[in-house]
C-alpha cells in the first residue's frame, strides 16, 4: 500500500518540523509557556505520544497533494505545520469555548493551566502557524508563497464563521437542516479544503487542477463530519472510544437530530422536552431512527464520498502519493471510529 510506504517518511519529517516552528518559544524566560504548547501538541506530560498528538491527517493532505502533482513533498513541510498548528489553535479554543476537559484522553490546556493561559497558548499556536507559512520563502517565489498565505488566512476566517454558527445554534429548538451545511462548512470541511488546495498550489498544479483539489478537500471535510455525526449516536461505543450517548445527552445539533426535528414526530417532542438523560439514549436513538434519520444522514454521508472521490479523479494525483491520497480518503470515509 502506497499509503503505508508514504507514511513513515512523512510523518517523522511532519513532527520534525512542528517542533521546530514551535521551539520559537523555546527561551530561558517563557520555558513554562513553551511547555504548555508542547503538551498540547502531545509530545510532553503525562500520556505523551502517538494517542495524545493525534493523526496528522491535515498535514499529510498538504504532503500527499504537492507530491500528487510531482513535487517534492519535503519542500512543502512548512505549509504541512501550517494547517496542523491553525487546527490546534482551533482546538485550544475550542475547548475553553465548549467548556470541554479533557483531549485526546489527557486533561485540556485550560483545565491544567486556567483559561486566560489558554487562551495565550492558542493565540501562539495561531501566530506560529502564520510564521511557518512564510518560511516557505526558501523554496518558493514569493507569488506562491502570498497566495499559500491567503488561502490560510481565509480558511481561519472560515473556522471563526462556523465556530460562531456552533456556537449560536446551542439551545436553539427552531434550526433547519440547511443551517447544518454552512456551519460544518466552516468547522470541519474549510481547513481540509485548504490542506488539498495549499498543497496543489506548491505541486505546480495548474488552476482548474488546483480546484479539483480543494473541491475533494471540502467536500471530504463535510462526508468526515457527517460520518461522525452518524458515529456520535450510533457508533460502537468499543470502536469509537467515547459513549454513543455523548452527542444526545450533550443536545448536539448534529444532522441525525435536525432530520429528526424536521419530521415534527415523536423524537421532536422529546427534544423539546429538555436534555436527553443517559438512561434513555437507546430508546431516543432508536426513535431517531425510525424517522428516518439515520438513513437520511447514511445517505448524505454517501453522497458526499462520492462528490470527494469524484474530484480527487478529476484532480488526478499521480504516483505513488497519488494512490497514497485514494487509500487515505478512502480510510478516513469508511471509518467506524
Amino acid at each position: 500500500m502506497s499509503l503505508n510506504t508514504l507514511i513513515p517518511s512523512m510523518l517523522p519529517a511532519i513532527e520534525s518540523e512542528l517542533q521546530r516552528q514551535v521551539a520559537r518559544l523555546d527561551q530561558p524566560r517563557t520555558r513554562p509557556f513553551y511547555d504548555m504548547l508542547t503538551y498540547h501538541m502531545g509530545w510532553s506530560g503525562e500520556g505523551a505520544g502517538p494517542e495524545a498528538t493525534g493523526k496528522r491527517i491535515r498535514p499529510l493532505l498538504v504532503l500527499l497533494s504537492a507530491a500528487g502533482c510531482g513535487a517534492d513533498w519535503n519542500a512543502a513541510l512548512p505549509a504541512a505545520a501550517a494547517v496542523e498548528l491553525v487546527h490546534n489553535f482551533s482546538l485550544v479554543h475550542d475547548d475553553v469555548q465548549d467548556n470541554s476537559d479533557k483531549r485526546r484522553g489527557r486533561p485540556t490546556v485550560w483545565v491544567k493551566w486556567g483559561v486566560p493561559m489558554a487562551i495565550n497558548v492558542g493565540d501562539a499556536l495561531f501566530v506560529l502557524a502564520n510564521q511557518a507559512v512564510l518560511d516557505l520563502s526558501a523554496r518558493y517565489p514569493a507569488e506562491i508563497v502570498i497566495k499559500a498565505a491567503r488561502i490560510l488566512q481565509e480558511t481561519c476566517l472560515d473556522l471563526t464563521r462556523g465556530q460562531y454558527l456552533d456556537m449560536s445554534y446551542q439551545g436553539r429548538r427552531d434550526l433547519q437542516i440547511e443551517d447544518y451545511w454552512p456551519m460544518i462548512g466552516g468547522k470541519t470541511a474549510a481547513l481540509l479544503a485548504a490542506c488539498t488546495a495549499i498543497g496543489a498550489l506548491l505541486g505546480g498544479a495548474d488552476d482548474p487542477t488546483q480546484q479539483a483539489y480543494r473541491s475533494f478537500g471540502h467536500s471530504l471535510g463535510l462526508a468526515f463530519q457527517v460520518q461522525d455525526d452518524l458515529l456520535g449516536i450510533w457508533g460502537d461505543e468499543a470502536l469509537t472510544g467515547k459513549s454513543a450517548a455523548s452527542d444526545l445527552v450533550e443536545g448536539k445539533n448534529s444532522l441525525p437530530v435536525l432530520v429528526g426535528l424536521s419530521k415534527r414526530g415523536k423524537f421532536a417532542a422529546r427534544w423539546a422536552q429538555g436534555p436527553i438523560h443517559p438512561e434513555e439514549v437507546q430508546e431516543v436513538a432508536d426513535l431517531l431512527a425510525s424517522e428516518s434519520a439515520y438513513g437520511y444522514t447514511y445517505e448524505a454521508a454517501k453522497q458526499m464520498t462520492d462528490l470527494a472521490l469524484n474530484s480527487l479523479r478529476v484532480a488526478d494525483p499521480q504516483g505513488e502519493a497519488g494512490a497514497a491520497l485514494f487509500e487515505l480518503a478512502e480510510k478516513l470515509l469508511s471509518r467506524q471510529s
